[in-house]
């Protein structure tokens, strides 16, 4: 009986701790190079009466240089203010050991598409961050506990959740395990 248990407890054990799976929207190895991007993961999600924010965080790799791509989407009846990118926009994310760790967006200005729905205005604005030379390491190892993005005109914060249930698509993320868990997939 103890043996049984014992047994139970080990296989119930490698299970709760296994490493998250590494699923690709694009995974392509030819003659002119390699291209990986994992799955778009929601990261923040604000839903408030009919308005609707929600941003994702992919991470892709073309030919060794690793990026990440940011997409934010807002939904909402009324007027949505556009929000840019431009060479000077970054990304600052704190983790939970204190460090802070900087993206720059690179040398592109996008404001995004806004696109008009049954009575619904929608804003897509997408950009890409590299990630400086030995930030890997510790995006790795701690948790994000802050993200703070700054935008061409304005800078916003969002706090990392650790568990954050999608109003949207009904799943269920771990934004501040994000790097910890698909870093691994670009590498």
């Amino acid at each position: 009986m103890k043996t049984l248990l014992f047994l139970v407890s080990i296989l119930f054990s490698i299970t709760t701790f296994a490493q998250k799976e590494c699923e690709y929207s694009t995974n392509v190895k030819d003659s002119l190079g390699i291209y990986k991007s994992t799955k778009d993961y929601v990261i923040h999600e604000r839903v408030f009466g009919n308005t609707q924010t929600s941003i994702f965080f992919s991470l892709i790799n073309a030919d060794g240089l690793l990026s990440l791509n940011v997409q934010m989407i807002q939904k909402s009846p009324d007027f949505l203010a556009a929000k840019c990118f431009d060479k000077n926009s970054k990304i600052y994310i704190q983790l939970n050991n204190g460090k802070i760790v900087t993206l720059l967006g690179i040398d592109q200005e996008s404001c995004g598409n806004s696109v008009r729905n049954n009575n619904e205005n929608s804003r897509i604005l997408g950009g890409y961050f590299l990630f400086m030379k030995d930030s890997f390491q510790e995006l790795k190892n701690s948790p994000i506990s802050f993200i703070r993005i700054k935008f061409s005109g304005e800078t916003v914060d969002y706090i990392a959740k650790s568990t954050l249930k999608s109003e949207v698509d009904k799943k269920t993320y771990n934004p501040d395990h994000f790097f910890m868990d698909y870093l691994k997939c670009i590498e």
